[in-house]
């Protein structure tokens, strides 16, 4: 089956479509700064390749997909003092992605996943909390493979794990993969590893980047990072999505 991009279709091809059947993917992102290296959209381009992985594996096994455009603005406040960071409200985030869901349920469409790899505890809580509101309103399933629980995280790799994952290897390996001419290239080689955890740092009631010891908003070994290294990542994320959308249904 085809894996289609729905804002690419028109309101008459969607309507024949078989929606009692397809599964729809929302990437999910922010626009939150990434060291000095990376582009201010890095998670949006993750998610993205995220659902497009995901949403190729279903296709592969049958089923109709169809990927949403990228949400980018949520909850950002780790990184909302450096510039160009934009951060709105977790309840703002939480009723936008329901309210998508109820269009959805409308339209008789099967279920809905979220492809996101944007870890700031506050928009984790808003996806969590939009899951459980869906359920409660009766809607079409809602998905979200939470990347910092069990089993899903244990998959990224050691830098993954270690929670010294922003804006390093991890994160730019896949950018390199994805979209290599916005990786500032002589930046990011000059830079040292980042050894502080942000999932340390987070269970320490940190709340920024800064405080977590990240002053140039990046953490982990982003000079270490690999395109080839980013391609098993984005095939490893698309599994993890696949996966509990197949749990799902």
């Amino acid at each position: 089956m085809p894996v289609h991009e729905l804002a690419q279709l028109t309101w008459e091809e969607v309507r024949d479509l078989d929606r009692e059947h397809a599964l729809v993917v929302l990437p999910v992102g922010a626009i939150e700064a990434h060291g000095p290296h990376l582009p201010l959209d890095t998670d949006v381009v993750i998610a993205t390749a995220m659902a497009r992985a995901g949403a190729t594996k279903l296709a592969d096994r049958g089923h109709l997909v169809l990927i949403l455009p990228a949400l980018a603005y949520t909850a950002a406040s780790f990184g909302a003092a450096f510039h160009g960071t934009l951060s709105i409200s977790a309840i703002t985030v939480t009723a936008l992605i329901v309210d998508v869901a109820r269009s959805l349920t409308d339209q008789g469409f099967r279920l809905l996943a979220l492809a996101n790899v944007h870890l700031d505890p506050e928009h984790l809580t808003a996806l969590t909390e939009a899951v459980k509101l869906a359920q409660a309103d009766r809607l079409l399933p809602l998905v979200f493979p939470d990347l910092t629980r069990n089993p899903w995280g244990t998959r990224l790799g050691d830098e993954f794990r270690s929670g010294a994952c922003h804006a390093g290897q991890f994160e730019t390996s896949i950018v390199l993969r994805e979209r290599p001419d916005a990786v500032r290239e002589d930046v990011r080689q000059s830079l040292t590893p980042n050894p502080h955890s942000l999932s340390t740092a987070i269970k320490a009631g940190k709340r920024t980047f800064d405080a977590a010891g990240g002053p140039r908003a990046y953490f982990g070994d982003p000079a270490a990072a690999t395109a080839t290294e980013g391609a098993r990542l984005i095939d490893a994320l698309g599994a993890i999505l696949a996966e509990a959308i197949n749990a799902a249904i």
